[in-house]
């Protein structure tokens, strides 16, 4: 049987994408991997990337001859991410959002015992800090 291994990518939309560039860069401390103006900001997160797309940019299938013709595709309103960070590491993140002028929108203790934090990126995406343990994982 054919299995998957793993989310390799996860994709969030954002109009400003300078805005975006910069929250995920400085205050989430993400490396930018490539940018196309106006289309898409892509970053390093772990083993993973994480995809910033300008949803208007997205939405049109791409020209007949062009030489990555990916299907047009795109979301409306917000979405969610959630990163997977130690138990220990959740007090430095608190101060780390809080430094950056980010208000933490909740935070939950989950039946299992994990904790998640929550907070939003400049397009309005709601996105988490969450122990593994959240989802049974080492």
């Amino acid at each position: 049987m054919a299995t998957l291994e793993g989310i390799l990518e996860t994709a969030l939309y954002a109009e400003d994408l300078d805005a975006a560039a910069a929250f995920y860069g400085d205050v989430l401390g993400l490396a930018e991997l490539t940018r196309v103006p106006r289309r898409h900001v892509f970053f390093r997160c772990g083993q993973g990337v994480l995809l910033i797309f300008n949803p208007e940019a997205t939405i049109t299938p791409p020209p007949a001859d062009a030489p990555l013709a990916v299907p047009p595709h795109g979301a409306k309103g917000q979405g969610h991410v959630c990163f997977r960070v130690s138990g220990a590491e959740l007090q430095a993140w608190r101060l780390r959002l809080t430094q950056h002028g980010v208000a933490i929108e909740a935070e939950v203790t989950w039946p299992n015992g994990a904790r998640s934090v929550y907070f939003r990126d400049p397009a309005g995406n709601s996105l988490e800090l969450a122990e593994p343990k959240l989802w049974d994982l080492g």
